[in-house]
């Protein structure tokens, strides 16, 4: 079967960026407290690449949860916002900008001592995720945010007025002294309607 032209451009910048992220990402980057310079330029340089071929930079967090796929749209799903992680996302906007982010921006991330964790919820009420609380587990340890903010608001969903009718994001910051950056973790979160949803992580094969 013949391919258009807009379809075969579709498929090389697909592979393209396949192989350019590929190239770039580290085996294994864990939640890299204190990232080394290598570790850094990496990171910048895999951000430069996401704008060029196009690539939203919030892909690359680490995500976690379903996919991003149509047969999962209103299924909660979130992402770590990880140092290296950091740097890379705001590489990527700068470099939509022909720009480069400056020493005294890339500070601002590598020395923020919190790890922001960032979740996707569902519900039927515009304030369904007010007071949402999350939590950390490591083994037999629980490990308890120093701040969690949440959408007191929330947006309308495609499916409203039909369930779930809503969407809000919770946003939680745990102290990297707190919890250990290589372990098995369940993050718990606990929407004020009732109920538990939980994501089971291996925080030492996070990209």
């Amino acid at each position: 079967m013949r391919r258009s032209p807009a379809s075969r451009l579709t498929v090389a910048r697909g592979g393209l960026l396949i192989l350019a992220l590929a190239a770039l990402s580290p085996a294994v980057w864990a939640i890299e407290v204190q990232p080394t310079p290598a570790q850094i330029n990496a990171a910048l340089e895999q951000g430069r690449v996401a704008a060029t071929v196009k690539l939203p930079p919030v892909e690359l967090y680490a995500w976690f949860g379903p996919s991003n796929e149509p047969a999962n749209e209103f299924r909660p799903r979130g992402f770590l916002m990880t140092k290296l992680a950091g740097v890379a996302v705001m590489s990527a906007h700068f470099a939509l900008r022909s720009e480069r982010p400056s020493d005294q921006e890339l500070r601002r991330i590598l020395d923020d001592q919190n790890l922001q964790i960032s979740i996707t919820l569902y519900g039927d009420r515009r304030d369904f995720a007010a007071s949402t609380f999350v939590m950390l587990t490591q083994g037999d340890r629980k490990i308890m945010p120093v701040h969690v903010r949440s959408d007191a608001t929330a947006d309308r969903t495609s499916a409203w007025p039909k369930s779930p009718a809503y969407r809000a994001k919770v946003v939680a910051s745990f102290p990297y002294g707190d919890f250990d950056p290589h372990a098995k973790t369940q993050v718990s979160v606990f929407p004020r309607g009732g109920g538990e949803i939980s994501f089971d992580l291996d925080f030492a094969s996070i990209p």
